[in-house]
């Protein structure tokens, strides 16, 4: 075998690959894509969707032709909401904060007009369908940290969609483990579509 030709059609072979994620790599800053939006979006700061690559959102059936990737640092500079819900884990109120879903929505180019749908979708698979009026109302947020420290993958985060579930009337008078069922922990994608 000429190992030359072997070396440089190997290279060739995997260019494209490199190159989309050197793209993808200047888009976030170098800094590792946390949250991916993708669907009805104005913005974009990534090309479609990538099997090689994108083997978590593969597995959970999500495809797109742009979408727009925040990393940590890009969700912490967007305006913190503080909550305080009583957590169904411990029967316990804690602190969380982070932006509003809805900020984070308009950053990626998500128009308030008419009636969309989301899928906030979470390292394991769960799905939550709700809309961005429900999102709107009941004022969910981005949680980035929990009691003033940041939200662990293998936790609850890194990201978590949540709302103040003892505040809200939709919410409040529910048994607690029914009350979060619109917010998974673990959130890394949000898929929006017209209705």
């Amino acid at each position: 075998m000429d190992k030359r030709h072997f070396v440089g059609a190997a290279a060739l072979a995997g260019l494209w690959p490199a190159a989309a994620s050197a793209r993808a790599a200047r888009a976030t800053g170098g800094a590792p894509g946390l949250l991916t939006v993708s669907g009805a979006i104005a913005r974009s700061n990534r090309g479609p969707f990538d099997p090689a690559l994108d083997q978590m959102l593969g597995k959970h059936g999500v495809r797109f032709d742009k979408a727009f990737v925040f990393t940590s640092a890009a969700l912490r500079r967007l305006p913190a909401v503080a909550i305080k819900p009583t957590l169904e884990y411990d029967a316990k109120a804690h602190t969380l904060a982070g932006p509003l879903l809805t900020d984070v929505l308009k950053t990626a180019g998500v128009s308030g007009a008419g009636q969309l749908r989301l899928g906030l979708r979470a390292v394991d698979g769960y799905v939550a369908p709700i809309t961005l009026a429900e999102a709107r109302a009941w004022q969910m947020i981005v949680a980035l940290s929990l009691d003033g420290e940041p939200l662990a993958l293998g936790g609850l985060g890194p990201q978590w969609a949540v709302y103040d579930a003892d505040r809200l009337q939709a919410f409040k008078d529910k048994p607690l483990k029914e009350r979060f069922a619109a917010c998974p922990w673990g959130v890394y994608s949000i898929e929006v579509a017209q209705s």
